[in-house]
């Protein structure tokens, strides 16, 4: 297929440095975690690279209604797996960058985990995925002004 017609995939547009917690690590040190990074959620992996669950922004407020957060003796409050989601969706790495698109147009989900053999090798969000938008539609821009180019192989 040509280059500037590919349509690029989750292999393509992911990112692979994350930062992750553990199911075992105290809520307030992953919410320090998130500020720190300026993110808006990370996935919760087991020593394996297993995805085990989702800790997202609206997951730690969740911590504001517990009686973890608003007891009297409070000691370092919770940890990730009481407040993480466990029914993260999550794509494969072959899967096209259309595909994901809709699945953020119709879901209220923010970054999509990418598994291959089960483990956790990256994941993708919905601005990857506006990225990805500009990457394609640059290529196009090249091949429309001149048409006979192609790119070195």
């Amino acid at each position: 297929m040509q280059e500037a017609r590919r349509i690029l995939t989750a292999r393509d547009i992911m990112a692979t440095s994350l930062v992750t917690f553990r199911a075992d690590q105290l809520i307030y040190d992953a919410i320090k975690l998130l500020l720190k990074h300026g993110i808006s959620g990370a996935p919760v992996v087991d020593d394996d690279r297993r995805l085990i669950g989702i800790l997202s922004e609206l997951d730690c407020l969740r911590m504001l209604s517990s009686d973890e957060f608003l007891g009297d003796e409070q000691e370092e409050g919770g940890l990730v797996e009481h407040f993480m989601s466990t029914d993260a969706r999550t794509i494969e790495p072959e899967v096209g960058v259309y595909r994901i698109a809709h699945c953020f147009m119709t879901t209220a989900i923010r970054r999509l985990p990418v598994l291959e053999d089960e483990r956790l090798i990256g994941q993708v969000s919905r601005r990857d995925v506006l990225n990805a938008i500009d990457v394609m539609h640059k290529k196009r821009l090249v091949r429309r002004r001149f048409p006979d180019y192609r790119e070195p192989a």
